[in-house]
């Protein structure tokens, strides 16, 4: 029997519909009742992360938790969170409920390493930057995050809120110019660690994207599907 998939969303609503889209889209169906058991929590007034982090807002983990604690209430046999920067309060989240939760940054440098990266890019926002999510969970695989410089993260900011004011076109600019700089410095892929970059980056001749949230639908996908996989996560 497949596990339910609890999504802890609205972290931005955009995001938590792209998580959703994908594991729709990776599981192999041909029928609907071949689909797994998603259950949403699209919580948009969870409080924002990077200004958190940054001391400059209200604590989000309350409202996270609380989020969690809903879906494995409603029936969930494990958790994904659609933000990247949420995962600054995984441990918390974590020990307020009893069902697994999947690592995004985690999962993501565990595809990098199979796939034989050594240098990659990232993209993200201040908040992930400043907690090292990425960095710290690729150096575990041995894998050199190259982080943007301080005028090209500004750059990566106005692309990210561009996004979340729904303007895709002004994000996409910033973020291609700001990838673009860091394949020239060396990079042999870019991290979208925003859930908001994948809706306006893609793998081009140039440029080689890695999305987190593609790989946290497919690893999903896996824990909902293998009935011992979930023993190895959370």
């Amino acid at each position: 029997m497949k596990k339910v998939v609890g999504i802890i969303g609205g972290m931005g609503p955009l995001a938590t519909v792209d998580l959703m889209n994908k594991i729709i889209f990776y599981t192999p169906a041909k029928k609907d009742q071949d689909h797994i058991h998603i259950i949403v929590d699209n919580y948009s007034q969870i409080p924002d992360r990077t200004t958190a982090i940054l001391g400059k807002g209200a604590d989000p983990t309350p409202f996270i938790v609380q989020s969690a604690q809903r879906l494995e209430n409603a029936g969930a046999d494990f958790l994904v969170m659609a933000c990247n920067t949420a995962h600054f309060y995984f441990q918390s989240i974590k020990e307020s409920v009893s069902i697994p939760i999947l690592h995004m940054p985690l999962e993501t440098a565990r595809f990098l390493h199979v796939n034989n990266m050594r240098r990659v890019g990232l993209l993200a926002t201040d908040g992930t930057i400043n907690t090292k999510l990425y960095q710290q969970s690729c150096q575990y695989f041995d894998i050199q995050a190259i982080e943007p410089d301080k005028q090209m993260q500004k750059e990566v900011m106005e692309g990210i809120y561009a996004i979340k004011g729904s303007d895709l076109e002004k994000g996409r600019l910033y973020l291609s110019r700001v990838a673009d700089k860091l394949i020239k410095r060396g990079a042999e892929a870019i991290i979208a660690g925003c859930t908001e970059i994948p809706l306006v980056l893609k793998s081009s001749q140039n440029i080689c994207m890695i999305d987190p949230t593609a790989i946290l639908a497919k690893s999903a996908i896996k824990t909902a599907t293998e009935p011992e996989s979930a023993k190895a996560i959370g």
